[in-house]
């Protein structure tokens, strides 16, 4: 077994409140510098930057992982992950079709840039991303499995967004294995309040919206997987991640 150092939840320029220089090529760069294994771009109900992420990564020894931020229609944040891009970009427009469409208006919410590999401006997303989809809680789980996506609650800690602060408590009947804490140090707080995290484990990333945001090597993974063969250590960091409670 290996340590593998992760940050799970990375937010680029597609998402409204992610800062302009979170470019494809900047995300991957500071995650090197930094000496992250495992990096997941999760922008808000949008994929659109996964291919140009997941391009630029090809050149670095970071496993590139392709997700979003789902607002449930309870707007409830969700992680969603996908081990391979073309599922990933399924569950894109599968996802359009979702979200209403309500147009961004950028000089409030900012810009929604779509990036090529060289971190070039293809387009502008019209319609803005930090709105509620249409996909309940109790639903998401299920909507993954067609799409071969995982997906754990975001954020757990926080006072808005999170499961605990929409319900005021961890639900145990929605069957999640995994579930976020934005601030390791409340880890023991919270499991002792939320007795339905007993079986859960929680993993701890950055939510970055800023490169500077991007946590350090704190949080691993344990894998029995060859750290030269990405493609060994992506497959066996979803076959982690799918486990059952």
């Amino acid at each position: 077994m290996a340590k593998f150092y992760y940050d799970l939840h990375l937010h680029s320029c597609l998402s409204p409140c992610g800062d302009e220089d979170m470019t494809p090529n900047n995300i991957v760069n500071m995650s090197a510098l930094l000496e992250l294994d495992i990096i997941a771009l999760t922008d808000h109900n949008s994929l659109k930057n996964c291919p140009a992420f997941f391009k630029v990564a090809e050149n670095s020894n970071i496993v590139a992982v392709t997700g979003c931020e789902l607002t449930t229609s309870e707007e409830i944040h969700v992680v969603c992950l996908f081990e391979f891009l073309d599922d990933a970009m399924r569950f894109d427009r599968f996802l359009e079709s979702r979200r209403p469409p309500i147009k961004n208006k950028s000089e409030i919410f900012g810009r929604q840039t779509v990036l090529d590999e060289n971190d070039e401006e293809i387009c502008e997303e019209n319609n803005l991303l930090i709105v509620a989809s249409d996909i309940s809680l109790d639903e998401v789980k299920d909507v993954m499995k067609e799409f071969n996506g995982v997906c754990f609650p975001a954020h757990i800690d926080r006072s808005s967004n999170s499961v605990t602060s929409v319900f005021g408590f961890f639900p145990s009947d929605y069957g999640f294995s995994f579930a976020e804490i934005f601030d390791r140090q409340r880890e023991n707080e919270f499991r002792e309040k939320e007795a339905a995290l007993k079986n859960v484990e929680l993993l701890s990333s950055s939510d970055a919206h800023y490169l500077e945001d991007i946590r350090e090597r704190q949080n691993y993974i344990e894998l029995d997987a060859d750290r030269d063969n990405l493609n060994e250590v992506r497959k066996k960091l979803f076959e982690y991640l799918r486990k059952e409670l």
